[in-house]
């Protein structure tokens, strides 16, 4: 792999203008695209197979007016007044008759007739239904709506919007976002010693976030996308830019310390050697959010296959375009011995560090177990679902209008349900009764506030039943009044007709239960992975054992915390939480792909590093504190950059990309500085020699590949010998290294 890199970056280098140029053509080229003929994004996240969405695709069929999108106007009259007042009542005729004319308006309720006003009198609501889905209504139609409002408020008469055509729009590049930018950069700074290198991840790393976030805005006019796919593109592109860029910049610059080193020579080799490390790391990535596929869920494996084309990208960046600006920055990226950063004390800290770890590995590794399961206890009470209205911000109009129907109409009217009733088998003489028998079952359960009026279409093949659960959409025991409707299912097949039960909440209670019931597969598919990979990595059986152990540490701690805050409750003032609820139902599904390839990368920085030192000196307790002496700075730093760019997004106002910032900003944290930085070495250090150990059969089927870049050719340039070497990357050097000074080396 190193030998093909090199005569990969040594093309790129010398060809620098060409390579650079192609990059900018195609950045505009899918930038046009992507701008000017994006396709529409959903909110919804549908899964086939659901009882909820079958429901949904009959009424689709056979009670379309039934199926279309909707906009919720929720209506509150001022204190002491109420909304049958002669003036109120007015005025809300004359709204709702302006918004009858918006464009794509089929049907407008008058809340007097149909009844929808609270029993007080002063809380109602009116639903507007379009004759197109939710996510196909333009934006100009949702303004327009707005807008029609406008003589309800003059009346003094409180105004919000709910339903699925008035969700909330997915904004990204608030300052949350921007300051986790902004400390990426500083964090480049402090690592590179200059600020020219330091600016040189970001700007690469926007080039292919840019390309693959407008991509799939390009792609999204095919295939079905939601807004949280882009988004999440975004994150993990963004993040695994910066990082493979900074590793390979960090190398280059390493090697320009060094005297006589060739500007050219240097960005071909740093592409070789941390470029190898680079394109195995970023391989993992790719392979772990592919495999979201094997969920069987769409939307989650488009999810997976758009960031994992970002991340594609981000590593074709690295050993290509990275280069080429190495080549085109020349000397400018040259560390000046009167200006970069005193390195020892970086190098020191890395070893103190290093030792400090390995003098008791047995407490450390103890207390650091102890420590995480302690984190992951709350991750016993998780509970998977969709965020509703009463997630999105206390100030926004679909949350005011969430808790205004609660106190109107009681907690659970924001979890109405509906059983749809396929009557197409039931003799015309016998549906009225089975309908009836149906209705009276429905309204006598315990849980069940309302049954409302049974709807028909046009043949009187498919019935609709309203039902009002007393509980709301994130009580458990709504999900259990969920599973008693559906159990009343054989009792309608008895009459010849078959039951649904639908609705947002049903659906969010259907897709949590299909994502646990792919997740044991998923795991299995993440780990089995994970020791395939490692073991051709670093041959060896227990060093691939300790890294999956350590994954499932850091990912039950970070569920743990999720848990602890968006379930429980915690620190929601800090981090501007509304409401406590289940967590997002697909979070922990692709926390598991997206923190896997994330370790890896540590991973194998880390080992690869104690491996090199340990094929050549066959002292397994100073390769450990070598390796993290070696490496320690960069991964700190990497490891940084990646909490700092996840971090900001925990601050958006969108409920789900907030839970997902949060989970991947701690999952790293933990994995980077508590697993990898902390119990690996401990570990390493306990296992000595056993460590490195690889059954002679399993040697002969492994293949052999060179992550360090042994096998390269050695430089040009005389290389230093027998002096102890801290560099501005943090990299400690006791040794000649055999690569470079042409004597057969180790494949690492």
């Amino acid at each position: 792999m190193a030998s093909v890199l090199y005569a990969w970056g040594q093309w790129a280098v010398r060809r620098r203008g060409r390579v650079i140029g192609l990059w900018l053509v195609l950045l505009a080229a899918v930038g046009g695209l992507g701008t000017t003929l994006a396709g529409p994004t959903s909110t919804e996240f549908s899964v086939p197979g659901i009882e909820s969405q079958q429901a949904q695709d009959l009424l689709q069929r056979r009670m379309p007016e039934a199926a279309g999108g909707t906009a919720r106007i929720v209506l509150a009259a001022p204190a002491g007044s109420t909304l049958d007042a002669p003036a109120a009542k007015a005025a809300v005729e004359q709204g709702l008759q302006r918004a009858a004319q918006v464009p794509g308006v089929v049907q407008v309720a008058d809340p007097y007739t149909a009844r929808t006003v609270s029993p007080d009198l002063r809380i109602g609501f009116a639903d507007v239904r379009f004759d197109r889905a939710a996510h196909e209504v333009p934006q100009s139609a949702k303004d327009a709506l707005a807008d029609a409002a406008a003589p309800i408020r003059a009346a003094g008469i409180q105004v919000e919007y709910g339903g699925t055509v008035m969700e909330p729009v997915v904004e990204v590049g608030g300052p949350a976002e921007v300051v986790g930018v902004v400390v990426a950069f500083v964090v480049l700074a402090v690592a590179l010693g200059s600020l020219v290198a330091a600016g040189l991840p970001l700007l690469t790393a926007v080039v292919g976030v840019a390309i693959g976030v407008l991509g799939a805005q390009l792609v999204a006019n095919v295939v079905d996308m939601t807004n949280t796919a882009t988004v999440l593109a975004l994150m993990i592109g963004l993040a695994v830019g910066i990082d493979y860029a900074l590793f390979i910049v960090a190398r280059h610059r390493e090697q320009l310390a060094e005297p006589g080193a060739d500007v050219e020579e240097s960005a071909a080799r740093a592409t070789a050697t941390a470029g190898s490390a680079v394109v195995f790391a970023g391989a993992t990535v790719i392979i772990a959010l592919a495999a979201l596929a094997v969920t069987g869920i769409p939307f989650l494996t488009v999810m997976g296959l758009a960031a994992a084309a970002t991340v594609l990208l981000s590593v074709l960046i690295a050993v290509t375009l990275v280069p080429a600006v190495l080549g085109l920055l020349g000397e400018r990226l040259r560390p000046r011995p009167g200006r970069q950063p005193k390195a020892r004390p970086a190098g020191a800290w890395s070893l103190a560090w290093a030792r400090a770890v390995t003098r008791r590995p047995l407490l450390v590794l103890l207390a650091g177990v102890v420590a995480l399961v302690g984190l992951a206890l709350p991750a016993r009470d998780l509970r998977l679902g969709l965020p509703g209205n009463n997630a999105q911000p206390a100030a926004s109009t679909q949350h005011r209008g969430y808790d205004l129907l609660s106190e109107g109409f009681g907690p659970g009217f924001n979890a109405t349900l509906v059983a749809v009733v396929d009557t197409a088998g039931v003799p015309a003489a016998d549906r009225g009764t089975a309908l009836a028998d149906l209705h009276a079952r429905l309204a006598a359960d315990p849980g069940v506030a309302v049954a409302g009026r049974p709807v028909a279409n046009a043949d009187s093949t498919l019935v609709a039943v309203p039902v009002v659960p007393r509980t709301g959409p994130d009580d458990p025991a709504t999900a259990d009044l969920v599973d008693r409707l559906r159990a009343l299912a054989p009792d309608v097949a008895g009459h010849g007709g078959t039951l649904y039960v639908a609705g947002a909440t049903a659906a969010a209670i259907d897709v949590s239960a299909k994502l646990a019931d792919a997740m044991p597969l998923f795991v299995g598919v993440i780990v089995l992975l994970a020791l395939v990979l490692l073991t051709v990595a670093f041959r060896s059986v227990l060093v691939p054992l300790k890294a999956v152990l350590g994954f499932l540490l850091s990912i039950a701690a970070s569920l743990g915390a999720t848990v602890w805050v968006f379930q429980h409750g915690h620190l929601n003032g800090l981090l501007d939480i509304p409401s406590a609820g289940p967590v997002t139902s697909f979070l922990p599904v692709l926390l598991i792909g997206v923190l896997f390839g994330l370790a890896m990368d540590y991973e194998v920085f880390l080992v690869s590093r104690m491996r090199e030192h340990h094929q050549h000196t066959g002292d397994a307790a100073a390769a450990v504190t070598h390796g993290v002496a070696r490496s320690g700075r960069v991964v700190t730093a990497a490891a940084l950059i990646m909490v700092a760019v996840f971090g900001g997004f925990v601050f958006n106002h969108d409920p789900i990309i907030k839970s997902i910032g949060f989970a991947l900003a701690v999952g790293v944290f933990i994995d980077a500085f508590v697993v990898r930085m902390t119990l690996v070495p401990a570990a390493m250090a306990l296992l000595g020699r056993r460590a490195w150990y690889l059954p002679s059969w399993l040697d002969r089927l492994t293949p052999d590949v060179d992550i360090e870049g042994a096998n390269l050719p050695s430089p040009t340039r005389p290389a230093p010998t027998g002096t102890v070497n801290v560099n501005v990357t943090g990299t400690v050097s006791d040794r000649p290294n055999p690569a470079r000074n042409g004597t057969p080396g180790v494949r690492s």
